[in-house]
């Protein structure tokens, strides 16, 4: 079996930095194509790290539009994510969890998981079923799983990181979409039929 994590992440990081900011901006423009990312809604990002899409200006934008801006704070001993509201990107967050950027506790308020409207979810790979693998820890999937999460779920990744078929394990959570620098793709998730691009 192919080790589809490794190597899409492979490719990924042979990106220049330049071809990372190009098409995260268009990766972006499409994100805003999906119509549940509307003002009054709330979005939970991931802050962008090394060769990921990059969420900063994505996440400048939903505010900008009305859009309540949330992140995850990672409690790597039980695997787990906790979302907090963001109100100013350049105060609120500081170096978490493999120094990835998160909310600070102190300055930012914990929401339930059940006000989130839409969950926008790194990943290494990617495939057009619906599939996504993390990196490895089950953050997400955990987040996911909950009972009283409900969010719509948007992979954001670039088209390089898709494959075929992905080998998914019962724990695996499928996504609603996947938004890549090329397009919006959309899948019978979990809430089919719950939106429209």
């Amino acid at each position: 079996m192919k080790d589809h994590r490794r190597e899409r992440l492979t490719a990924r990081d042979g990106l220049s930095k330049a071809e990372v900011i190009r098409m995260s901006e268009a990766a972006t423009a499409n994100l805003f194509r999906i119509k549940e990312i509307a003002p009054g809604r709330m979005v939970m990002f991931y802050a962008s790290f090394r060769s990921e899409v990059e969420t900063f200006r994505a996440m400048k934008v939903a505010r900008e539009r009305g859009i309540r801006v949330v992140l995850p704070v990672s409690d790597p001993l039980h695997k787990t994510l906790t979302p907090r509201l963001i109100a100013d990107l350049e105060k609120d967050l500081k170096p978490g969890y493999c120094s990835i950027q998160e909310p600070d506790a102190s300055r930012t308020a914990e929401v339930a998981a059940a006000e989130i409207d839409v969950v926008v979810l790194p990943g290494s790979a990617f495939d057009l079923n619906g599939g996504r693998l993390g990196y490895g820890g089950g953050f997400y999937d955990r987040f996911l799983a909950a009972d009283d999460c409900r969010a719509l779920r948007v992979g954001l990744g670039f088209e390089l990181q898709i494959v075929e078929k992905l080998p998914l394990e019962i724990h695996d959570q499928p996504l609603d979409a996947l938004v890549t620098e090329q397009g919006v793709y959309r899948f019978a998730g979990h809430m089919s039929g719950a939106y429209s691009m």
